[in-house]
């Protein structure tokens, strides 16, 4: 069986179709962000240069395995409910906690950042790391609420059709916002 109770021999989109229209859709507005920074990255590499090095490449990392981390618990607490077996609501828990400390790590960069003097306003590079990371902070706030959700959703037992689409539709959501962020890791913490 799936999660939604289909047969597991019979084949479907998880989720909703409205759900990947938005991820399409969103994925497509940032592909648009990510070709203006390669196109101002390259009349420009002498600025994105110095700009990337005044980033910190380990909080990137520890951002990035934070977030990889949480999705990979998604991924199973999803299947745990597919397979209605106990624990999903723990995953799911702890996913929502490295989302916290996603925060909290990049809280911890900008106010670095802008105790250095680096604003948004410094340069072209960081005018677009702050609108890239801020957005994608949005979409790990969004995330989040989605989490608790989820939590409180895997908590009450059987799941009706409605409640089963709802946590995959949620996974899938998670799963994009971790994506996005690699992206971005690699555009703003890996090129130089």
């Amino acid at each position: 069986m799936t999660l939604t109770g289909v047969p597991a021999t019979t084949r479907r989109i998880p989720g909703e179709a409205g759900i990947w229209v938005f991820v399409l859709g969103d994925m497509a507005v940032f592909a648009l962000f990510f070709g203006t920074f390669m196109y101002s990255r390259g009349r420009n590499p002498a600025q994105f240069i110095s700009g990337h090095g005044a980033l910190s490449v380990a909080m990137g990392t520890v951002n990035t395995v934070v977030l990889l981390t949480s999705s990979l618990l998604v991924a199973l607490g999803v299947s745990r409910l597919a397979e209605n077996r106990a624990g999903a609501r723990r995953l799911f828990g702890v996913a929502l906690g490295c989302g916290l400390v996603f925060v909290l790590i990049k809280v911890a960069e900008w106010t670095h950042l802008f105790a250095g003097g680096i604003t948004v306003g410094f340069s072209e590079y960081f005018s677009y790391y702050y609108m890239f990371t801020g957005i994608h902070l949005g979409h790990v706030v969004i995330g989040l609420i989605i989490l608790a959700r989820l939590c409180g959703v895997a908590g009450r037992g059987a799941l009706d059709v409605k409640q089963r689409r709802f946590v995959e539709i949620g996974g899938i959501f998670w799963h994009m916002v971790d994506l996005l962020w690699v992206v971005l890791f690699a555009l703003f913490y890996l090129v130089r």
